[in-house]
């Protein structure tokens, strides 16, 4: 991979202050990151950099330490820089570590724009984006999607109507590489100094897209058969400077999207408008008589497996709260032992 460089360091006033606190160490922004070990831009330089050990001491979790689009401070003594302190996060894009593991997973920090990567042909799913909505919309940052492969799009199958319908609020945009507007309407929204993060399942394009916003070739894509089912080879979160001077974070496919903190509410406006009209409060939109989220199926205005889709996420994220408290109480109670 070919190393991009980033030019200047975008710091917004209370940034800088917050900075401040913290003389003599210096700013610098987290460009990847390798299991314990990060890489850096500091000053327009790329350098190598671990935690300090004091912060690997406090740490209570993996969100007290860095991730990609952090910005940190750190001492300027030696080769290998020495992190000390996280500056404060705008915005955190995180979901639930696959497996059992109760754990969140940072994929990136201070982001304005999460770009929500799906493709037109196979790779389509309505459920898969409802959750990939679910997870940014709480992240503090702007959800957007973007369907790549237009070139491959049948009006028939009326995909974009689907994703219009569902996308609550968030822009929709379409990608190609060879059919108009290929890239127009994703360059529109690319501004200077802006943070975007690409999310998607592997081999939806993220890789071509992100060689196009740079100008060159710094991501692999693999290509298996006549179906275009790109193979994503991203293995890790990277943060590179496009030829727009905005700031693009890679991030590998994700095979398996658990729920941690979530906004169903915005996702799934329709669903709440509907529940907020039912008979019972506590309706279940299963059986009971006046449930207007039912009616709404039966008249063709909801489809059911968006509901079963939501009351799958509902209960997962539930499922998780309760192991979160579960872990909380068990650590409650180890600290009162250990007194």
């Amino acid at each position: 991979m070919e190393e991009i460089r980033l030019k200047n360091v975008s710091l917004n006033r209370e940034r800088q202050e917050e900075a401040k606190l913290f003389y003599p160490l210096e700013i610098a922004r987290v460009v990847n990151q390798q299991k314990d070990k990060y890489t850096l831009d500091f000053n327009g330089e790329l350098v190598s950099a671990c935690v300090s050990g004091k912060m690997m001491y406090q740490a209570k979790d993996v969100m007290d330490f860095p991730s990609v689009g952090d910005y940190v401070m750190i001492g300027n003594d030696q080769d290998t820089k020495i992190i000390h302190h996280i500056l404060k996060r705008k915005s955190i894009l995180e979901r639930k570590s696959a497996g059992k593991n109760t754990n969140a997973q940072v994929i990136a920090t201070n982001i304005d724009y999460i770009l929500i990567c799906m493709s037109l042909n196979e790779n389509f799913n309505l459920r898969r984006l409802e959750r990939y909505l679910s997870i940014s919309w709480v992240s503090g940052a702007i959800p957007v999607v973007v369907l790549t492969k237009y070139d491959l799009y049948d009006p028939s199958s009326q995909k974009l109507e689907m994703v219009y319908k569902i996308s609550s609020g968030s822009d929709v945009i379409v990608t190609s590489e060879i059919t108009e507007p290929m890239y127009k309407e994703l360059e529109d929204i690319i501004f200077e100094g802006k943070t975007y993060a690409l999310i998607g399942s592997s081999g939806v394009g993220k890789s071509t897209i992100i060689n196009h916003l740079i100008g060159k070739k710094v991501t692999e894509t693999k290509e298996i058969g006549y179906l275009d089912r790109g193979r994503h080879i991203t293995t890790s979160r990277e943060l590179y400077e496009t030829k727009d001077h905005a700031y693009i974070i890679d991030t590998p496919g994700m095979r398996e999207l658990q729920l941690d903190d979530v906004d169903l509410d915005q996702t799934f406006q329709d669903i709440e408008s509907y529940s907020k009209l039912c008979k019972f409060s506590n309706c279940t939109h299963h059986q009971e008589p006046g449930c207007h989220v039912r009616e709404a199926i039966r008249n063709g205005l909801l489809s059911e497996e968006r509901l079963k889709n939501y009351k799958t996420l509902l209960r997962e994220f539930e499922y998780q709260q309760r192991r979160l408290k579960q872990k909380e109480r068990k650590m409650m109670k180890a600290t009162r032992v250990n007194r």
